[in-house]
């Protein structure tokens, strides 16, 4: 899938006429922002949640509250580590029809058309689950805020025990509190700004924001607008392809991504390739797609990481193959749930071309535990389909396969003390349950020790797993078989 100017089958076709690239953010006195103006000016035109995740100082409170006046909206900030329920509705006092009414004040939330949550990760729990409904519905108290377009929030990194950047105070939020905001968008690093663009801040001042500025904005909104229909209309199905693949292939990284987070990313994906577009024409697709990607993941409000080569390699990958036919083998493959079952179906196409048998048996041999690992190789050889491998992945599973067809002849001298002469023991007691009648026992037995010998097993447990992982996926081949 590329970007076109013309009709290419296949293709994005740029929705609207050509014109300059903007900044729409740097008119507004935002400095350094360009890398993350796209997922903003979609989740402005789509009225969708947005969180916003930086260090202190990156500006998340003065970028929102710029946008809220360039637009004219009617919007309350709210500094929810201090925030009582009171302060939203304000008081409330029974009616005499027996109807609850609340006394509003100016900081009260209706009437609103934005709102803004800031330190939403230090909010108290009790908070956080009445902000639930106003974020993912615009209800408060089961009442319809009509008014409330946009719900915004900020947070610092919270803290976690892969990143050491976190902060102590910053509670990572509940994974459904997280699922609902659509857009979670990372603030820019100071180190990320080029020199000029640091020497800008520097000499920052706060200046009104000039008319004209105000309504390139709404203009752009709309111009946005115009191109999200457009490619809803033409390109659909292949983003939604695209993320159907992308969201197997992150699962497969150990990324896990929601049904419901599955719709936002593909609503995403449009919105901010039709905001790419419209801010600059000559945006890749490939590229407003990924920074989609990046912006539509929870995992960083809640604290976890992502793996970002694991997460560049599944776009990469999706993108290859979005244009798949939904009965395509290599969509099925992509798409399947365990690396096992990968191989089975790449087996099953035969017409599979060499080097996508070989690239997709290689990665799902590499993700595989030990034990399973053996027993598709040894599949890979009783079906023939080892000579559909290229010749370096052939060959390493040719060494592999050596060792698993015939008895490894190892020695080694353990003492008591080792903690590996605990595992060989386990390893020896694991063996000879085996039937030695059964033609699969053998091949079974010199994994096993084969793995031992290659110290892949380190713990009695190891071994154990070893041992199941084996049988288990031997098993399952051969009747897939």
């Amino acid at each position: 899938m590329r970007y076109s100017h013309g009709q290419t089958k296949g293709s994005f076709k740029n929705p609207l006429p050509t014109t300059q690239a903007s900044n729409w953010l740097e008119r507004l006195g935002l400095i350094g922002f360009s890398s993350i103006e796209a997922p903003l000016l979609a989740a402005l035109v789509t009225g969708s949640p947005l969180l916003l995740i930086g260090a202190h100082g990156t500006a998340k409170t003065l970028l929102l509250t710029r946008v809220a006046t360039a637009l004219k909206l009617e919007f309350r900030h709210y500094n929810a580590s201090l925030l009582n329920f009171d302060d939203l509705v304000g008081f409330p006092l029974p009616g005499k029809d027996g109807t609850l009414q609340y006394i509003q004040t100016p900081a009260s939330i209706w009437g609103a058309g934005a709102v803004i949550f800031d330190e939403i990760s230090r909010c108290r729990p009790d908070i956080q689950n009445k902000l639930f409904p106003i974020i993912h519905e615009r209800r408060v108290q089961g009442l319809l805020l009509e008014g409330l377009r946009y719900r915004w929030a900020a947070m610092n990194p919270p803290a976690s025990d892969d990143d050491d950047n976190g902060y102590a105070g910053s509670e990572p939020l509940d994974a459904a509190l997280a699922d609902r905001f659509a857009f979670v968008v990372d603030m820019p690093h100071w180190d990320q700004f080029t020199p000029a663009e640091q020497l800008a801040v520097i000499q920052a001042q706060d200046h009104p924001i000039e008319p004209v500025d105000a309504d390139y904005l709404v203009s752009l909104i709309e111009r946005t607008k115009q191109g999200l229909m457009a490619l809803e209309a033409d390109f659909s199905d292949g983003i939604a392809r695209y993320v159907q693949t992308v969201v197997a292939l992150l699962a497969h990284g150990g990324t896990t991504l929601s049904p419901r987070r599955a719709n936002l990313l593909y609503r995403n994906v449009l919105a901010v390739n039709a905001a790419a577009f419209a801010i600059d024409p000559n945006t890749s697709p490939s590229d407003a797609t990924l920074c989609a990607l990046r912006a539509s993941l929870p995992q960083r409000a809640q604290g976890l990481a992502v793996n970002d080569v694991k997460l560049l390699a599944a776009h990469k990958e999706a993108m290859h193959w979005i244009n798949l036919k939904a009965n395509d083998p290599i969509r099925a493959i992509l798409c399947a749930s365990s690396p096992l079952q990968r191989i089975l179906l790449a087996v099953k196409a035969s017409k599979l071309a060499k080097g996508e048998f070989s690239r997709i048996a290689a990665d799902a041999l590499a993700l595989l535990p030990h034990g399973a690992r053996e027993a598709a190789i040894v599949h890979l050889f009783e079906t023939g389909a080892v000579g559909r491998l290229n010749a370096a992945i052939a060959a390493q599973a040719g060494e592999a396969y050596r060792d698993i067809a015939s008895p490894p002849v190892f020695s080694q001298t353990l003492h008591a003390s080792n903690s590996r002469y605990a595992t060989w023991g386990r390893v020896k007691d694991l063996l000879s349950t085996l039937n030695p009648n059964d033609p699969r026992a053998h091949l079974h037995a010199n994994a096993i020790a084969s793995l031992f010998a290659k110290s892949k097993l380190q713990t009695p447990q190891d071994a154990e797993f070893a041992f199941a992982a084996f049988a288990d996926a031997d098993q399952a081949m051969r009747l897939a078989a």
